[in-house]
């Protein structure tokens, strides 16, 4: 009994986690629905609602201002929006620090989150997975002597939470496999391990 128990464990504990996972992003995007006259509403027209509806709604949103930001009039228009929150204060710090960690992180020639590495955290001899970030930068490259690199030590089993550090270069061992594969090695607290990969060994 114990061995069908945990069969079905398996098989039900990743469905379930998936659809709730699922069902809170469409919940999420579902509010872009209050965006739209109540006339129009789906709940209004037919009588129920329609899940899903809201994402794909928003989604068509991004993809609309995508399109239009690109051409010489949207930029033109997002250069103006950007100068008019640059004039708010508070906004204008909070908006300023979300767009360069947004530009940096979904920018296609960036290079943050690019490389997975393997570190020393949270003490010597204690090893993890971070990610690349980039280096330090501003005041703090005065103070740090040598070569260093900017990473982020997610947590797990919740990545979006965990520690920024700055580690000398020589102190970072940079792993053989993609971001993906990190994190879901990560997420899965190591029980989802990355395929092993042939390292090619070359003769002089």
């Amino acid at each position: 009994m114990k061995r069908y128990f945990l069969t079905g464990l398996l098989i039900w504990v990743p469905l379930v986690i998936t659809a709730w996972v699922l069902s809170m992003i469409v919940d999420t995007l579902d509010q872009s629905l209050r965006l739209l006259p109540e006339a129009i509403h789906p709940k209004n027209l037919i009588g129920f609602s329609i899940p899903g509806v809201g994402a794909l709604l928003t989604l068509a949103m991004i993809l609309l201002t995508g399109l239009l930001a690109t051409n010489f009039i949207g930029e033109k228009l997002v250069g103006w929006w950007n100068a008019l929150l640059s004039r708010i204060p508070v906004v204008n710090s909070v908006y300023k620090a979300v767009k360069q960690v947004s530009d940096t992180l979904f920018a296609p020639n960036g290079n943050a989150f690019r490389k997975a590495l393997l570190v020393q955290y949270p003490r010597e001899g204690a090893w993890t997975i971070a990610f690349l970030t980039g280096a330090p930068g501003g005041d703090i490259r005065n103070h740090l002597h040598g070569d260093y690199v900017s990473v982020y030590v997610p947590t797990t089993p919740n990545p979006t939470s965990g520690f920024f550090l700055m580690l000398p270069r020589a102190d970072v061992v940079e792993l053989d496999m993609t971001v993906d594969e990190a994190l879901k090695y990560i997420i899965s607290m190591g029980v989802v391990a990355p395929p092993p990969r042939a390292r090619v060994v070359t003769h002089n």
